[in-house]
């Protein structure tokens, strides 16, 4: 650009300019008569400053941009208002008046309140504004010559109030000799008050004053208070160590040096106290340095309150980052349970109908043995995403724990002595007894993986009251507390931080999942409960499971048989999932039930069916799917036919969404599953 030419540090700051932002636009498009004003001012060795145009666009030059302080660059090219808003009511009547006017408007030492240097002062300024005519005729802008005066008008200030005081000083000697006298008394008073300390030393570690507060401090972290003219050297010379620190740093002060220092004092006999302690060298009169003194505070508690901060700080971090772990795993075990139903499916359906020989079997056997074996490992990533379904029912922990006993000791081995220890009389929890077998079978095994070389497992339960909130945001109230004790290797802290993560494994390639812990973790909190782990490296680890106290009556522990029932052929099944290996899988095994099956590969396309005279007997829909969710689609076929049958498919395996009295079924399903579900569902009438 090849406006303006020059006009030194702002005229090149307006060539690089980034003008599109500016209500000026770029200075190719700028009238003659603002172009004439620019070049002009920045030639100008006074203070110029050029305000354009209705929105007051500031220009200014070199001589301007000092007394604008921390406004500058950033005032250039913006509205007057952006970077004079504290003068705005001020200045802006001053603008508008010219520009309507076209008088000029001058004052000497005018006062305009300014925040150019990152707080508030009032300056002094010599201004003459005057109106600048555009090429139309019409005003453009206020151009402004300033002087600023501030400086002379504060020395002029303060000489006449220098003089007023002399003037003052020699009429009344006696009663400012008096007033000063009284202000020594009242300085001194402040001194020996204060909760601050304060001291001072001469160069041979004497003490030249000291005031209560840090005598008092003395005293409580040492048993004795010292006195002025008492020694450092013989005030601490029962406590070697302590003089050689009190020393070290009274050294540095009495040397000259001005500091700021933090440092923990005292005596564990009687306190550990930390001091944060500002040192500046004592002169007398003449200048010469005769000493040392220190202004200090007790900053102990503050620290301290710091220290739980950072904690909280800590664990709030901790807690998100294990929600985002656990949304993310939860998203992924959806995906893999899709994946695994067409797979599970298809090798149930193998093994019912004996296809292959006895090698085929064998392997058919394997590949079913290792897909229970990923369905096992999604059912851990739902407990730790805390997205696994849960029958939270009244348990008596109490037997649960003792039944347990003679499996674990013969998962554990004989080289690790199982002790169980449970009370009589231990109130129920509210709890999922399957979900809380398979968490203490993992707690042990992970106990049992810890002590190579044998050791000692205990196991225990027992009822804890919190009368107060607990580190692992329990809240107040009354707990079953199962607890896993081994004498292991234990953990360092860096392994005990990530010991709940999911994936997070010390042991070898190939031999854990790492998401034992991650899911007792995920378990506990759906409860309403916690995990807490206490471990020390060489000396083995103890993890506790919190369970919340059951307030009903403990029910019997039903065990879930595998359902051999096969509802009777019902007619036409309407099958929705967005998943076509899905809808594949799930229609063979409808067909082998019985039923005439119509897929549908969204909810908004089995309405259409519906719409178009399709009339089903039973509705099986996945639930979470684009656009219109299976649960959305069970209730409006139900307000239609009241008589559908209808089954809710969740690769989630989570009750959230889906209305409680829709029955559910969990992917992935072998078909025996799916006709226990479809028998219920007969049995219920719905």
């Amino acid at each position: 650009m090849g406006f303006p030419s020059d006009g030194g540090e702002l005229g090149a700051m307006m060539r690089a300019l980034d003008w599109s932002g500016s209500p000026l636009g770029p200075p190719n498009q700028w009238s003659q008569a603002l172009k004439t004003t620019v070049s002009m001012l920045l030639a100008a060795q006074a203070q110029i400053v050029l305000f354009w145009g209705p929105q007051y666009v500031a220009l200014y030059n070199d001589a301007y941009a000092p007394g604008i302080g921390a406004n500058h660059p950033r005032a250039l090219g913006r509205p007057a208002i952006e970077n004079w808003g504290e003068l705005w009511d001020d200045l802006e009547p001053l603008l508008s008046g010219v520009r309507q006017t076209r008088k000029t408007f001058a004052a000497k030492d005018r006062p305009f309140y300014v925040e150019r240097h990152g707080y508030g002062e009032t300056s002094y300024w010599d201004v003459s504004y005057s109106a600048v005519p555009d090429d139309d005729g019409s005003v453009g802008g206020v151009l402004c010559i300033v002087s600023e005066t501030t400086e002379r008008v504060l020395g002029e200030t303060q000489l006449r109030a220098s003089e007023a005081r002399y003037r003052e000083l020699n009429a009344t000697l006696e009663q400012r000799v008096a007033e000063r006298t009284a202000e020594r008394h009242l300085l001194a008073t402040i001194v020996e008050t204060t909760d601050g300390q304060i001291q001072a030393l001469d160069l041979d570690y004497r003490w030249l004053a000291i005031n209560a507060s840090c005598a008092d401090a003395y005293q409580r972290i040492y048993g004795k208070r010292p006195r002025v003219g008492d020694s450092l050297h013989e005030f601490l010379a029962d406590r070697p160590e302590h003089l050689a620190a009190a020393t070290a740093i009274w050294s540095r002060a009495l040397a000259g040096e001005a500091f700021t220092n933090i440092e923990e004092f005292g005596d564990i006999n009687f306190d550990r106290r930390v001091y944060e302690m500002k040192f500046e060298t004592l002169r007398a009169p003449d200048g010469t340095r005769i000493g040392a003194f220190l202004t200090g505070i007790d900053v102990t508690d503050r620290l301290e309150e710091q220290a739980r901060l950072a904690q909280a700080e800590e664990a709030l971090r901790q807690a998100q980052k294990m929600e985002a772990m656990g949304q993310l795993t939860g998203g992924v075990a959806h995906d893999f349970n899709n994946l695994l139903t067409p797979i599970v499916g298809l090798l149930d359906m193998f093994q019912r109908k004996g296809i292959g020989g006895e090698r085929e079997h064998r392997l058919i056997a394997g590949a079913a043995q290792a897909a229970e074996r990923a369905k096992t490992l999604v059912q851990r990533l739902l407990a730790f995403a805390r997205r696994q379904p849960l029958q939270a029912v009244p348990v008596d922990i109490g037997r649960l724990v003792a039944d347990m006993g003679e499996l674990i000791s013969s998962t554990t081995g004989p080289q690790i002595q199982v002790t169980v220890d449970t009370p009589e009389g231990l109130p129920e929890a509210m709890a999922d007894p399957n979900q809380i077998e398979m968490a203490i079978l993992n707690l042990s095994v992970n106990a049992r993986d810890a002590m190579p070389e044998g050791g000692k497992l205990r196991i225990s339960a027992k009822a804890r009251t919190l009368e107060h909130a607990h580190g692992s945001d329990l809240v107040p109230g009354t707990y079953v507390c199962i607890s896993v004790a081994d004498t292991g290797i234990g953990m360092d802290e860096e392994t005990l931080a990530h010991a709940v993560e999911p994936f997070f494994s010390t042991k070898g390639i190939g031999q854990g999942t790492g998401l034992g812990l991650s899911m007792v973790h995920g378990l506990a909190s759906q409860l309403g409960g916690a995990l807490t782990i206490k471990s020390t490296v060489g000396a083995g680890t103890t993890v506790e499971l919190w369970l919340p106290v059951s307030h009903a009556a403990a029910g019997a522990i039903d065990a879930v048989p595998r359902a051999n029932l096969r509802p009777l052929p019902t007619g036409t099944a309407l099958l929705v999932d967005d998943e076509p290996l899905v809808r594949m899988s799930t229609a063979e095994m409808l067909r082998e039930l019985g039923y005439w099956v119509v897929e549908a590969s969204s909810a908004e396309d089995a309405l259409q069916r519906v719409k178009d005279g399709l009339r089903p007997n039973l509705l099986i829909t996945d639930h979470l799917m684009p656009g219109m969710s299976g649960t959305d689609l069970g209730l409006a076929l139900r307000n239609q036919y009241p008589e559908l049958q209808i089954l809710v498919v969740s690769g989630y395996a989570n009750n959230e969404g889906i209305t409680p009295d829709l029955s559910r079924l969990t992917k992935p399903f072998r078909s025996d599953e799916l006709a226990a579900s479809l028998a219920n569902l007969a049995k219920a009438g719905r």
